[in-house]
């Protein structure tokens, strides 16, 4: 009878395991048919960072080289006054969000490489400011991150606002991996949440601790760079790059630690490994991750009616394979992997805006629009 029990329940365990297929186990396949194509709509751009809309239909675009461009009418124009950007490596002018109620109050937020402060290189800073015709006005500075370095690597630095009207942005880990992630008291591989005037939220996780940076919403991240709010729960998601292998997806938790770098799903770049482990008791597995890495930045959540196929798709940009990847989503897990537009670039950003269309940004392309294919 023992032996019986214990084929029993082997067999059980085994069909379990097969049941829960691991999330780089789905491969990504090219469609046979996409019903949507992409037309230019900002040309001539080099790295495109971030974009977003005004309500007279235009646009803001941020290079990352230190330009914001206003397109208005088909035509590329300048917006001065922002502060100096610190350009190193990865960083420089990086995302840009319109206040939730920007049509009554003007606000519009900046995540950025600044050299402000004490040391040599920077960090990434947040900001807002108004637009007040070709000119920035009425900046104020909200938070900047510590200490400045010279290291190039992981500034984040998505934006994004909940529904209740918080500001979350992530900076990544600078290149400090052993360090700054699992250490509340400093700043990097973590996401912030801030009142929209750059206040702390009396209910943050780590508010009444005097040892921690009260900002904090979670950490234990590595290099988020893309964010959205879901559509339908309100829940702030992530996507961050893993070294070789290792990127994920995340939904942010308050107070959660994502394990980066005690737990990962990836190795160096060398081959080698950093960590024995992919899961531990009080960090976070991700709701989704790649091995191989894809290089993720940017991620939008469908639910405009003009993509009845794609309702409900996450898509995240692919820097590394130049692609968009379209992923299939029921009750947070992943069924299904597809890569759109190959070829095209490296998708850096991907949005879902106003108008109910899609806009991305691609590296020496521009702002691309996702249209139904009329063939």
């Amino acid at each position: 009878m023992k032996q019986f029990t214990s084929i029993l329940v082997f067999t059980l365990m085994c069909l379990y395991s097969c049941a829960q297929q691991q999330p780089s186990e789905i491969s990504a396949e090219t469609p046979t048919k996409i019903n949507y194509v992409t037309e230019v709509v900002v040309p001539d751009l080099n790295i495109p960072w971030g974009m977003e809309f005004l309500p007279d239909g235009s646009m803001l675009v941020t290079e990352k080289t230190g330009t914001l461009i206003h397109f208005k009418d088909g035509k590329k124009n300048t917006i001065e006054g922002l502060p100096e950007v610190y350009v190193r490596g990865q960083g420089g002018l990086m995302d840009i969000k319109l206040h939730p109620d920007y049509e009554n109050n003007g606000w519009i937020y900046f995540s950025y490489g600044s050299a402000e402060g004490d040391g040599d290189g920077g960090n990434t800073a947040i900001i807002r400011a108004k637009l007040n015709g070709s000119t920035l006005s009425d900046i104020e500075h909200l938070y900047k991150g510590v200490p400045n370095t010279k290291k190039g690597q992981h500034w984040g630095s998505r934006i994004e606002f909940d529904k209740e009207g918080y500001l979350y942005f992530s900076i990544g880990d600078r290149g400090n991996r052993d360090v700054n992630p699992q250490d509340i008291t400093r700043d990097g591989g973590k996401i912030y949440r801030l009142n929209d005037d750059g206040s702390v939220p009396e209910d943050n996780p780590f508010v009444g601790n005097a040892d921690a940076k009260s900002a904090i919403f979670s950490y234990g991240h590595r290099n988020p760079q893309g964010m959205v709010m879901h559509p339908k729960t309100g829940k702030i998601w992530v996507n961050e790059h893993g070294p070789k292998g290792g990127d994920e997806i995340n939904i942010v938790k308050k107070g959660n630690n994502y394990g980066w770098p005690v737990i990962s799903y990836g190795i160096n770049y060398s081959g080698t490994k950093f960590t024995e482990i992919t899961e531990k008791e009080g960090m976070e597995q991700p709701l989704f991750y790649w091995v191989p890495s894809i290089a993720p930045s940017g991620i939008a959540i469908v639910y405009s009616d003009n993509y009845p196929d794609w309702q409900g798709s996450v898509l995240v940009g692919s820097l590394k394979f130049q692609y968009l990847e379209r992923l299939v989503v029921k009750d947070n897990k992943v069924t299904k992997r597809e890569k759109l537009f190959e070829g095209l670039g490296r998708f850096r950003n991907i949005k879902q805006a106003p108008d109910g269309y899609l806009y991305a940004g691609v590296e020496g392309v521009g702002i691309v629009k996702i249209v139904p294919d009329s063939f």
